[in-house]
């Protein structure tokens, strides 16, 4: 932040125009930098709308302005970017603070406090007073580190958390067994302390110091029904509970977001069996990294509610639901993160259409190809599609967000569209 008094300096402004300084000394690409940041939003304190605006701002720079010794300033006037992003006034004030105290752009203020500047006759921005996108080149490196770091805690998470979830069906298929037979033993008891755990299930965003704390505590409870068991039946004691534990985390890992995996077990869309079989006879609650079923009566919002009769290939016969919300949220961690900051928990394809539908413009997808995509895709694939567009985005791996919906919606009307194997491909990539 260049001092003139016009603005108070706060420790998050001072550390912007370090990182701005930094950035000048530095010659990185403008895609590079916005995809890095984009990666670490939600990490980091980045809402979509923050991202948003930083799409604006680095919309009118140019490749030239990216380049050593240079510094990425943008002179837009408020108007000019209140009606780029639909925000008002007082909105755009709020989201440049937080990119400002963020550390992803500086100010640069002029004597007089207003914005502007000019090119010589090749492009290169001469003087300039406004926004400056240094911080986001000096940044880039740190960003793409901490994005490595995020996908191996990610990894590591998935692998705990299936771990949890095979430890889970075994104790419960064992006291289901053990109370519909009549076994001996304390049955009743450890069904209460399952039950007691269950109510401290971690949720999908909690740590990996939290999961494997939850694990070691339902492999203890694992062990207990484990020698329960050979009580009742007076088998020998050869067999070690705690090995038999120990192979649940290896099992999961060998299964470790994959298309069967048991994170996916359950399909959150019914709409061939109104009078689904309920597996788990006395887990009333359910649990809390898994989104509850809907049913197949009438739904309640019939406003805005998602048709559930998806089809998700338009080639051949439909197989009816074969990507339910736990795949697209694995299959697309970046749309998952920026949703869950937009619409919070994603309980059916209601919340995942209004999410899509407000991060939509983050990638440039504009309202009429929304429109289109809704009509010809169905209002659920056009949400799932839109995920899987924001993290192919967000990878670098599309350049046209915009170009690919319509390649999208062209195959869907050629009866070529199969998208559940992107999301299946996805995961696949993920595991390998």
């Amino acid at each position: 932040m260049t001092h003139t008094g016009w603005r108070k300096p706060t420790p998050g402004l001072v550390q912007a125009e370090r990182f701005a300084q930094a950035g000048e000394r530095l010659a990185v690409p403008k895609s590079q930098a916005i995809v890095a940041v984009k990666k670490v939003a939600a990490a980091i304190g980045l809402k979509s709308q923050d991202l948003l605006l930083l799409d604006t701002f680095g919309a009118v720079t140019q490749p030239q302005d990216w380049e050593q010794g240079r510094r990425p300033i943008v002179w837009a006037s408020n108007h000019f970017l209140m009606e780029q992003t639909g925000f008002s006034l007082a909105t755009l004030r709020r989201h440049v603070r937080r990119l400002c105290e963020v550390g992803v752009i500086s100010m640069k203020d002029s004597p007089n406090g207003k914005r502007w500047g000019r090119r010589d006759e090749d492009g290169v921005i001469v003087e300039a007073y406004g926004f400056d996108l240094s911080p986001l080149a000096a940044r880039a490196q740190e960003f793409e580190a901490l994005y490595a770091e995020l996908q191996s805690e990610r990894a590591e998470c998935a692998t705990l958390r299936n771990a949890i979830t095979i430890a889970r069906r075994v104790i419960r298929a064992k006291i289901e067994k053990a109370l519909e037979t009549g076994l001996r033993g304390p049955w009743r008891d450890l069904q209460e302390d399952y039950r007691e755990l269950l109510d401290a299930l971690p949720t999908r965003s909690e740590r990996v110091g939290r999961l494997e704390v939850f694990l070691e505590q339902i492999k203890t409870l694992l062990t207990s029904v484990e020698q329960a068991f050979e009580a009742a039946f007076d088998l020998s004691k050869n067999s070690d509970a705690e090995q038999v534990s120990d192979t649940i985390v290896s099992e999961a890992t060998s299964r470790n977001m994959t298309p069967s995996s048991t994170e996916n077990e359950t399909h959150i869309l019914t709409t061939n069996e109104p009078n689904p079989v309920k597996s788990n006879r006395f887990e009333t609650k359910p649990a809390a990294s898994v989104a509850p079923q809907i049913e197949a009566t009438a739904p309640v919002e019939t406003a805005e509610d998602v048709d559930l009769d998806i089809n998700w290939s338009t080639h051949g016969k439909s197989r009816g639901s074969d990507v339910d919300i736990p795949m697209l949220m694995a299959s697309c961690p970046h749309f998952a993160e920026m949703a869950r900051g937009t619409q919070g928990y994603l309980r059916d394809w209601n919340d995942v259409h209004r999410a899509a539908a407000k991060l939509r413009p983050i990638v440039g997808i504009s309202e009429d190809a929304w429109n289109v995509a809704n009509r010809v895709l169905g209002p659920a694939v056009a949400a799932a599609s839109i995920a899987l567009i924001i993290d192919k985005s967000t990878n670098g791996e599309i350049k046209s967000p915009g170009g690919y919906l319509r390649g999208m919606v062209e195959k869907a009307g050629a009866g070529e569209l199969h998208l559940e194997r992107s999301f299946y491909g996805r995961l696949s990539g993920q595991a390998a």
